[in-house]
């Protein structure tokens, strides 16, 4: 029988780490250090191991989730979830407001929020305990995501207070926030994955995946936005959701109330501009009448309810001819499908090609060739193709089959469990697979060979001399001389730099040889925990996942091509070459990094070294890099130029700031 003293301590600690997660995630504050709370987290964890009936599924240590998931079932929603009708101009935004009018007797106002670009929740609780997640799904009914749901840590798993409702539903939107969109896509390009097309898509994505234990690394985050429910506390929205605060919820501070259309119209145009400086999406502003009464007063359409409308800022939009979907091959043999278009102006560029990512979207799009397309540029910046103009579809258009075989050798496509993508596993025989890899090994990050480039190493590879990575060390001067594009510096500075990257850190010959999921950090940590190359060839997947950052995925990557005879012979050979295959002993204390542990972000330009050569240093004395400013940044090192908004999230956070003069006196200390 387990002890009071024990149940109590648990008891203790659940609700201590509960407050301060919500201190973090949801108040952007933080009381206690990463490691008081680490340390309070794995004292919860020891003691429900110990006495594992004490083990509750509303605990916080069941955030980190579950290896084991069934699979998505589907529940039907207590209330429809429907969707909002949109508008896009303030004429219709007036005609909403007069159709208003005609119902409503008396006097209404309006609850304005921003309309976040995730993907929609409805979250039940009941007797203050969450009980299920379920997506939109058709409306009627949904996937039921509880257990991925319950990874989100600005989620409260157990409300705060004793005055809610019995058993009520909340409504938000999940979504991704910036910068842990970009630290995730910076990993994924590292690994060799196609970067999602936008942190909507990763969001979503993200939810639908069946280990919540990779949905908790990815660190979704959530805003609540409705309450449904019998016994609610007020007969109006805002209300409720400022109550629903105090209870835990995750509400956001730009709801306002409205007294008039005008002075919505004022709301809409002051977020145009200042929507910019989140750091998440939003794609416009949702408009409801605020008092629960006159919502069912005015009543529902079949699709969307007549008290809510949806203001929509404009994405620059433009329609084109589909002419042909090409099938690229990346140097992991991942296909990647790019239409081709008749040409148009978007956002003041020329837009030819949009890619169109994978299998799943070309079938959600439902694509036919010749079809009139709607393309955006997905933050002003990668084109993407929206929507088809069904209207001006051929009446005997067939659908879009995806490509079977590669375009390139002609092998049988695969995909593998669990990933979006296609693959050509025909690794030694596909030509852009092998040239991708040697691009790969020969880049900045890796040998950092100069002089051979894409068109160089394109030539090498039609010429015969180079057929895979090894084969850059047998060539001689005298063949590149009667090439096209070599004279005799060109020539011999690439013999050169072919020779000077034998210098080249063992992180950085592990990365060139372009494992699949080993970026430029897990490298790193990899030639740091083994030293030598011989001793990771030889690592058993056990010892692999125990190296700090190395998940199963990764660790089955390396066991497999560590298997593989063709890599052994190449490894052979890359020795015989003279590449450096060990950590330098002095490199392998890890007692004297400064930077241990901590995740940093380089802004700005800097006078004594170079952005690289900064970045070098970080990670040589045990930093992370990130590519933006969030709550889990340590440290900032600021250059001359550097952006505003990095400052000023930084600033927001709390974040160390320090100067490129700070940074040396810091690793000099």
């Amino acid at each position: 029988m387990v002890s009071k003293d024990i149940v109590f301590r648990v008891k203790q600690l659940r609700e201590q780490i509960s407050y301060h997660n919500h201190q973090y995630y949801v108040l952007s504050k933080s009381e206690i250090s990463d490691f008081e709370y680490d340390l309070m987290l794995k004292d919860l964890e020891a003691l429900e191991k110990k006495y594992p009936e004490l083990i509750n599924e509303n605990s916080p240590t069941q955030r980190v989730g579950s290896d084991v998931s069934e699979g998505f079932k589907q529940v039907e929603h207590k209330y429809p979830m429907l969707s909002l009708a949109n508008t896009y101009s303030f004429e219709e935004l007036d005609d909403f407001h007069n159709r208003i009018a005609k119902t409503l007797q008396e006097q209404w106002q309006y609850a304005c929020e921003l309309k976040y670009d995730g993907t929609a929740i409805g979250i039940t609780y009941r007797g203050g305990k969450l009980l299920r997640a379920i997506t939109r799904g058709d409306g009627t009914q949904g996937d039921d995501v509880t257990a991925n749901v319950k990874t989100i840590r600005s989620i409260p798993l157990v409300l705060s207070g004793n005055d809610y409702p019995d058993e009520f539903e909340i409504r938000g939107e999940i979504f991704m926030p910036h910068a842990i969109f970009e630290e995730l896509n910076t990993i994924r390009v590292e690994q060799g994955e196609a970067p999602f097309a936008n942190p909507r898509n990763a969001a979503s994505g993200t939810l639908k995946l069946l280990n919540p234990q990779t949905v908790a690394q990815r660190r979704l985050d959530c805003l609540l936005y409705f309450l449904l429910g019998d016994n609610l506390p007020f007969d109006n929205h805002y209300q409720n959701l400022t109550k629903a605060k105090d209870w835990g919820f995750k509400v956001p501070n730009s709801l306002v109330l409205c007294k008039d259309i005008d002075e919505v119209k004022e709301f809409i145009s002051k977020w145009d501009e200042k929507r910019k400086e989140l750091p998440y999406d939003t794609d416009g502003v949702v408009v409801k009448v605020n008092s629960i009464k006159q919502q069912q007063q005015l009543g529902f359409t079949a699709k969307t309810p007549r008290w809510a409308i949806a203001y929509k800022y404009q994405t620059e939009q433009g329609s084109t001819r589909l002419l042909s979907v090409d099938y690229q091959v990346g140097r992991t043999g991942a296909i990647t499908p790019v239409a081709n278009l008749e040409a148009l102006q978007l956002a003041g560029t020329t837009v030819r090609r949009a890619s169109l990512h994978n299998a799943d979207q070309i079938s959600l799009l439902d694509l036919r060739m010749d079809d009139t397309v709607f393309v955006e540029k997905g933050g002003e910046i990668i084109p993407k193709i929206v929507g088809v103009n069904t209207d001006l579809r051929k009446p005997n258009a067939k659908p879009l089959v995806y490509a079977t075989h590669c375009p390139e050798c002609g092998t049988e496509l695969i995909r593998l469990d669990g990933e979006a993508k296609h693959y050509c596993p025909n690794q030694a025989g596909c030509p852009p697979q092998i040239k991708g890899r040697v691009m790969h090994f020969a880049s900045r990050k890796a040998m950092n060979i100069d002089g051979l480039g894409e068109e160089t190493i394109e030539l090498l590879f039609s010429q015969g001399f180079v057929n895979d990575i090894a084969d850059l060390y047998d060539l001689k001067y005298e063949q590149l001389i009667g090439l096209e594009r070599f004279a005799q510096k060109s020539a011999q500075n690439a013999i050169d730099g072919i020779e000077e990257s034998k210098k080249v850190p063992f992180h950085k010959v592990l990365f060139g040889l372009g494992i699949r999921y080993v970026g430029e950090t897990t490298a790193r940590k990899l030639a740091m925990h083994f030293g030598l190359l011989c001793s990771l060839k030889s690592a058993t997947f056990d010892e692999l996942i125990g190296v700090d950052e190395v998940g199963e995925r990764i660790a089955q990557s390396i066991v497999n091509f560590f298997s593989d005879e063709k890599n052994l012979k190449l490894i052979q050979r890359l020795e015989e070459a003279g590449l450096n295959l060990r950590i330098e002993e002095q490199n392998k204390t890890l007692s004297d990094e400064k930077l241990n542990g901590l995740s940093v972000v380089i802004s700005g330009t800097f006078s004594r070294i170079s952005r690289n050569e900064l970045k070098e240093l970080v990670l040589s004395q045990g930093g992370k890099i990130l590519s933006a400013v969030s709550s889990n940044t340590d440290l900032l090192i600021a250059g001359d130029k550097m952006g505003p908004a990095k400052l000023n999230q930084a600033n927001k956070l709390g974040i160390k700031i320090i100067s490129e003069d700070d940074f040396f006196t810091l690793i000099e200390s």
